[in-house]
């Protein structure tokens, strides 16, 4: 990934056209003896000169609400949970992990940092919408656990009498969620509706041909040439038949786009069109920043770290995709770490061009969070 002002001239000596500070900045960020999201913000002002001081404090008001959300959220869960189980309402507690927010957390930081220009009533309907956002997030990632019979991150402080009472907790967690999200909908006018209801439909197309790309990649271990080719042509290269609006701020092709935006990047696209329904408006520049950021972090965080898994699981992912396409595990390797930085580059880029200094942090963030030493080389 591009990280500017982070090394020094062959000859050593200080560029005089760049402020001393901005490259003590980027030493401090390329030497990676600085917390991770110090080191992403410190690589942010050696870039761009903007220490964004206010966009971070908005960041942490934005976090602090989305906690209050989940926290809300989770204790009508656990109401629910004692009268399930048969247990005080006040003994249960109910945890669940999730890596589903932050962009929910940049969008609605990205309005408080306009606010002056917004106006509060605008502030007062996004966190609305975010309220709405969160929970829909959080019922569509505890349906996929329930479906896919995935009860690890489901955590109550009582034991649990094996794979009956895992499952029944999780029903009880979904339906919860379900109509909380349901009631939520009620409070906004239809179209709102209408654009969660596009992104699910897009994402559960992409979901129905799991078993298919399951299958591409069986084949293509045992070595059948066919399965290679249509592994390239459906899944990494693969072209939209009608293309998301967003993509007209796309600046270059990129490996696995139209595949790993059904997987992840149309629910983050739906999220921005709830506000704009809403009548929040949203600069396209910022929605294509945070569907690029999301897909690379679903590759360089996510997929990197679950190879091993995913490979025992048949589970295609760019990264499975790349040790059954190259040549070698070296250029895998290297074609995995290229095409992480082509997604956070383009991210930081469109991040820039629509004045998010959080969103261009995050991919920073995102790319130094990243351990792909755990991948065959």
């Amino acid at each position: 990934m591009e990280t500017h002002g982070t090394t020094d001239p062959d000859d050593g000596e200080v560029d005089s056209g760049e402020p001393l500070p901005r490259r003590i900045a980027g030493r401090i960020a390329g030497s990676g003896r600085v917390p991770t999201s110090l080191r992403a913000a410190l690589d942010h002002y050696a870039d761009t000169g903007r220490p964004a001081i206010g966009s971070i404090r908005a960041h942490r008001r934005a976090e602090d609400r989305v906690d209050e959300i989940v926290d809300e959220a989770f204790g009508d869960v656990e109401r629910a949970i004692a009268a399930e189980f048969d247990r005080g309402a006040e003994e249960v507690t109910f945890d669940y992990g999730t890596k589903l927010t932050m962009p929910v957390e940049l969008t609605l930081a990205h309005v408080y940092a306009d606010r002056d220009e917004r106006g509060d009533a605008t502030v007062e309907t996004a966190e609305a919408v975010t309220e709405l956002v969160v929970v829909a997030l959080l019922d569509g990632d505890v349906r996929d656990a329930l479906n896919d019979g995935e009860y690890d991150d489901f955590r109550v402080n009582f034991p649990l009498e094996g794979e009956t009472d895992r499952r029944r907790l999780a029903e009880v967690v979904q339906a919860t969620l379900q109509a909380d999200v349901d009631a939520r909908f009620d409070a906004f006018d239809d179209e709102v509706k209408a654009a969660y209801d596009r992104a699910v439909e897009l994402s559960e197309a992409h979901q129905d041909r799991d078993p298919h790309f399951r299958q591409l990649f069986v084949d293509a271990k045992e070595g059948e040439a066919e399965a290679l080719d249509s592994i390239r042509e459906e899944y990494k290269f693969a072209e939209f038949d009608d293309p998301p609006a967003l993509l007209s701020e796309l600046p270059v092709d990129l490996p696995y786009f139209k595949t790993q935006y059904g997987r992840v990047g149309v629910i983050y696209d739906g999220m921005i069109d709830m506000y704009r329904a809403a009548g929040i408006d949203i600069d396209p520049a910022f929605e294509l920043s945070i569907v690029l950021s999301i897909i690379g972090a679903q590759v360089w965080l996510d997929d990197v770290d679950d190879y091993r898994r995913d490979l025992a699981d048949d589970q295609l992912t760019p990264v499975t995709a790349e040790y059954l396409l190259a040549e070698s595990d070296a250029q895998a390797y290297d074609r995995i770490v290229s095409i992480t930085e082509a997604y956070l580059d383009a991210a930081k880029r469109r991040a820039l061009a629509a004045d998010s200094d959080l969103v261009s942090i995050g991919s920073r963030y995102i790319y130094y969070s990243g351990d792909p030493d755990v991948l065959p080389r």
